[in-house]
């Protein structure tokens, strides 16, 4: 469903169906996620540029796209490593797109669930290409409102960055009701009506879970349009967007 928001074409005929029952809730919806993707872009290359990080863990990847995390960051630095994770069995098929980076550089797939960490951590693919005794980049976009409280979201968090050196940073993004509560509430009850699970979250809710115990960068967690933005022409608004995002430092 992703994918087809951002005008993709790697998706089947129920997503399109979910995703546009979605999509008559909240209408933007197309909106937040350009804008959710453009944030990815301006982190990783504020993490290569200004924190000479050259190791990326990107869990819940979706679909090869324009603007993967290993173009952006390889495009900074082309020696820059990325291992991306999904569960998604379309993802998987699609995964040899995700493995085309710079000579210098190295990234692999590993198919897995962002609910079971310890799996994760273990698989030979990450061991194999990062270097876990260097600081990594943990991205977790776009991902953390389909774990639902009651599968504890901030802990399977800070099991990952348990396994991260000192020096190391989170990148996430989240769906927030809060400037359009009836809207992103309808999206998410289509989505759990289309077999998805989805909770969006606050923006206190959404830091608590993902940056407890962190340094958070400027500007703080705050909309993905406001995240260090490129330029300063007009943005959507806070109810266009409705998708917090922040970077954090583990000390």
């Amino acid at each position: 469903m992703y994918d087809y928001y951002l005008g993709g074409k790697d998706h089947y005929q129920i997503d399109r169906d979910t995703a546009e029952i979605a999509a008559r809730s909240w209408q933007a919806v197309r909106i937040a996620v350009r804008e959710n993707r453009s944030f990815l872009a301006r982190a990783v290359r504020h993490l290569v540029r200004e924190q000479g990080i050259t190791q990326f863990l990107d869990i819940g990847a979706g679909l090869p796209s324009a603007g993967n995390v290993h173009e952006i960051a390889q495009a900074e630095d082309p020696s820059c490593r990325v291992v991306y994770v999904d569960n998604d069995p379309i993802v998987l098929a699609h995964a040899r797109s995700l493995l085309i980076g710079t000579p210098e550089g190295r990234t692999a797939y590993v198919h897995a669930d962002l609910r079971e960490p310890a799996v994760i951590l273990d698989d030979p693919a990450v061991r194999g290409t990062l270097d876990l005794d260097r600081p990594v980049a943990l991205m977790l976009v776009a991902i953390l409102h389909f774990i639902v409280d009651e599968q504890e979201p901030g802990r399977i968090v800070r099991r990952l960055m348990e396994a991260l050196p000192s020096g190391s940073f989170l990148v996430a993004s989240h769906v927030t009701p809060e400037h359009d509560p009836d809207g992103v509430h309808g999206l998410e009850q289509a989505y759990r009506d289309g077999g998805v699970p989805a909770q969006a979250r606050t923006r206190d809710a959404f830091t608590a879970l993902a940056f407890d115990g962190l340094e958070v960068l400027d500007p703080g967690v705050t909309l993905v349009s406001e995240w260090r933005p490129d330029g300063d022409g007009p943005r959507p608004t806070a109810d266009q967007v409705n998708w917090y995002g922040g970077i954090a430092r583990k000390p």
